[in-house]
């Protein structure tokens, strides 16, 4: 809850300059997907990739999360909305910083995901759709959760009864049921250095 007796502190050193230390333009790449379409895979290997080429970046992984900063929160819509809310804002500290930064979460809802994008200034926001099937993810279920939710045992879950807005327009479409891991992670590296991002 905002107070009345906070006021926005200005810095001598803005985003422009530390972007520019880097050697790059700030942005968040922010991936969403059903779980088990590769979103953390994905995430990994952009961010190896551009490691590799001297990048200055940083990764928030959903279930990592949730482990320290949104320890406290569970799976309800009401809960999820915060999750994103959390995380949208600590991109935007990363992206100040001048660093390109990846989240992975499947943030199910459309306008939580318009949430985040406003944050940002233009162009700074880009999203990532890893567009699988769900028969692909639950075949692939690498952590059990589709069989629990099958089964009663998880409730909301995403794809069985909860729903998942897909993206209409994301700036980069990813198809992991088609193309290798480091197929689709050159796929995402390559759009960031024709726009610019990167050298």
């Amino acid at each position: 809850m905002k107070t009345e007796n906070t006021v926005w502190h200005e810095q001598q050193v803005n985003k422009a300059q530390r972007a520019a230390l880097n050697n790059q333009k700030s942005c968040l790449l922010w991936y969403t997907g059903l779980s088990g379409s590769g979103k953390s895979t994905i995430a990994n290997a952009v961010d190896a990739l551009l490691h590799q080429q001297q990048c200055r970046t940083y990764l928030l992984d959903g279930d990592n999360v949730r482990h320290g900063l949104n320890g406290d929160l569970g799976f309800s819509d009401e809960d999820r909305i915060e999750n994103i809310r959390r995380v949208s804002e600590v991109a935007k500290l990363f992206v100040d910083a001048g660093v390109i930064v990846s989240t992975a979460f499947i943030s199910p809802f459309a306008c939580d995901r318009q949430m985040a994008r406003e944050k940002l200034d233009h162009g700074e926001f880009i999203e990532v759709f890893i567009d699988t099937p769900i028969a692909v993810c639950e075949q692939r279920d690498p952590k059990g959760l589709y069989k629990k939710a099958r089964s009663g045992e998880i409730k909301d879950f995403t794809g069985i009864d909860s729903g998942y807005d897909v993206p209409k327009a994301p700036e980069i479409h990813v198809h992991t049921d088609e193309h290798s891991v480091q197929a689709c992670a050159e796929q995402i590296v390559s759009y960031l250095r024709n726009q610019g991002f990167i050298q």
